[in-house]
C-alpha cells in the first residue's frame, strides 16, 4: 500500500508546491497531489503550476500576509529551478 508520502515523493512536486495548488483550488491536499502530478505530465501543466503559485503570491500580498507571501516566493524558485526547461514569462 502507497502513503500519502510515497505518492508525494512519485509526483514529482514538493509538499510547499502541493499545498499551493490545494490553497488555489480549494482542494484537500491529496486532490492537489494527484492534479499537481496530472498537470506535470502535460505540456501546458508546468505554466499552470507556476501561474498557480503567483496567483497564491498575489492573494497573499493582498492580504498583507508577508510570511505567506515570502514563503510562496521560496516555492516559485524552487520550482522554476526544478523545472527550467518549462519556464514561461509572466
Amino acid at each position: 500500500m502507497l502513503t500519502y508520502e510515497d505518492c508525494v515523493d512519485l509526483s514529482g512536486l514538493t509538499d510547499e508546491e502541493i499545498d499551493a495548488i490545494a490553497e488555489h483550488e480549494h482542494v484537500p491536499r491529496i486532490v492537489a497531489l494527484e492534479l499537481g502530478h496530472y498537470l506535470l505530465e502535460t505540456e501546458a501543466g508546468i505554466p499552470a503550476i507556476k501561474k498557480i503559485i503567483l496567483d497564491d503570491i498575489s492573494d497573499a500580498e493582498a492580504c498583507g500576509n508577508l510570511v505567506q507571501t515570502a514563503k510562496l516566493k521560496l516555492v516559485l524558485q524552487h520550482f522554476v529551478n526544478t523545472h527550467p526547461c518549462h519556464q514561461v514569462e509572466n
